[in-house]
């Protein structure tokens, strides 16, 4: 499996701004906004593209378009505030959705919403997600793709640890992943470390220490 690691300055500072306990959802939001344009924006870079002639004022001159535009899917709830900034950048693509919510006790993922075409065959998929944890919520939600075809999947996410990068490579599914960072680990309570706490709760409200 792929993995392309962000490091650019305007991305660190976004990342900072969301790691930052001190900045409200506001400032989570806008931040997760930003990155989300940097990150698709270098997945992007893997889409297959086509030419065609296009009429400027003055002359013609070649063209280029995305040749299959992907999927978008964000994996609910916290995926949502990536939504837009990928729609943004590839309004030719259509979205889908997978609601996920994970077993405080077990860690595991479980499902409460599958909003996805039936055949993927032949459709690149992005899935967002800002958070690699432990890779139980992503692996399910690629796995529903694979299951209905698809075999070019670019993961991307603001914040991965090692713990499920090596989860997701393991599994052997087509998968890309594009991230800002890989952190040191998890904690007990599966957390990313350092991390920025529950990025849920930072969007939409609510605010735990782990």
């Amino acid at each position: 499996m792929d993995v392309l690691v962000v490091d650019h300055p305007l991305a660190r500072s976004r990342l900072t701004a969301m790691r930052d306990l001190n900045n409200d959802s506001g400032a989570f939001r806008a931040a997760l906004h930003e990155l989300t344009t940097m990150l698709v924006y270098e997945a992007a870079r893997a889409f297959a593209v086509e030419t065609f002639t296009v009429t400027t004022p003055v002359a013609p001159a070649e063209g280029t378009r995305l040749a299959n535009p992907p999927l978008i899917v964000p994996v609910l709830r916290a995926g949502l505030g990536m939504a837009d900034s990928a729609l943004a950048l590839l309004p030719e693509s259509s979205m889908g959705f997978v609601g996920l919510a994970r077993d405080e006790h077990t860690f595991e993922p479980r499902a409460y919403m599958e909003s996805l075409p039936a055949d993927l065959s032949g459709q690149p998929v992005l899935v967002l997600d800002p958070m690699l944890a432990t890779g139980g919520s992503l692996l399910h939600c690629c796995q529903l793709l694979v299951d209905r075809g698809c075999t070019d999947i670019i993961v991307c996410c603001v914040l991965s640890a090692p713990e499920g990068i090596e989860r997701l490579r393991a599994s052997g599914l087509p998968l890309r992943l594009v991230t800002a960072s890989v952190d040191q680990g998890l904690n007990d309570k599966r957390y990313i470390v350092p991390g920025l706490g529950d990025a849920g709760d930072r969007q939409f409200g609510g605010m735990r220490r782990f």
